[in-house]
């Protein structure tokens, strides 16, 4: 695309370099921020700065946060000893958006994927060890999505907990193999929290 203005060009190459955005809706949702009064615009720029300079993530869970922990970590009400473990921040919201599960998540910040460069030590795998570790975890849930990097990392975490007595499960299947937990409606991934299954048990089918 070709603009009279290298403002206007600028503009939509930065916003279109945002994942799902591509020159179009770029250059429409920029016009969009042209015809508003200059103050809308200038708050979103505001609230952009200040989520990436004040954002925080939870020590317990590593979740997005406001505070050193969560609002989910720091409820008195949410069972501590039941951990599901997500890939990212848009898993807890899916989940949460279920009202079915009332334990706490770990947020590993990825899967495991050699083909992308990401190991094992690029997750926070060992912080989630360290909790079973403490004694304090009854059992884990693996509510990766069902793709050849999530159904990986899954095994390499179940391996690492193998010396220790918990209990490991993972979602029931109501997700169809290869889809994104987000993108899950909310009754078959509440369904599939509610009826999940033995991991071992995973393993064989």
């Amino acid at each position: 695309m070709d603009f009279s203005s290298k403002l206007l060009t600028n503009a939509v190459s930065e916003v279109s370099q945002l994942p799902g955005i591509g020159k179009r809706t770029a250059l429409r949702l920029v016009l969009h921020l042209l015809r508003q009064p200059a103050s809308r615009t200038e708050e979103l720029a505001a609230a952009l700065l200040t989520l990436k300079s004040e954002i925080r993530f939870c020590k317990s869970c590593h979740n997005i946060s406001d505070n050193e922990l969560c609002e989910i970590c720091s409820n008195p009400k949410r069972d501590e000893s039941l951990i599901c473990v997500v890939e990212d921040i848009r898993d807890v919201m899916a989940i949460e958006n279920t009202g079915q599960f009332n334990g706490i998540y770990h947020v590993l910040g990825g899967k495991i994927s050699p083909m992308d460069g990401v190991g094992p030590q690029d997750l926070t795998i060992g912080s989630l060890v360290q909790k079973v570790k403490d004694g304090k975890v009854a059992e884990i849930i693996f509510a990766l999505s069902s793709t050849m990097e999530g159904d990986t990392t899954n095994f390499y975490i179940f391996k690492q907990l193998e010396p220790y007595e918990i209990n490991t499960s993972t979602i029931a299947r109501g997700i169809a193999v290869g889809d994104e937990l987000e993108y899950a409606d909310e009754v078959t991934l509440g369904r599939s929290i509610i009826n999940r299954i033995p991991f071992e048990r995973s393993l064989k089918t």
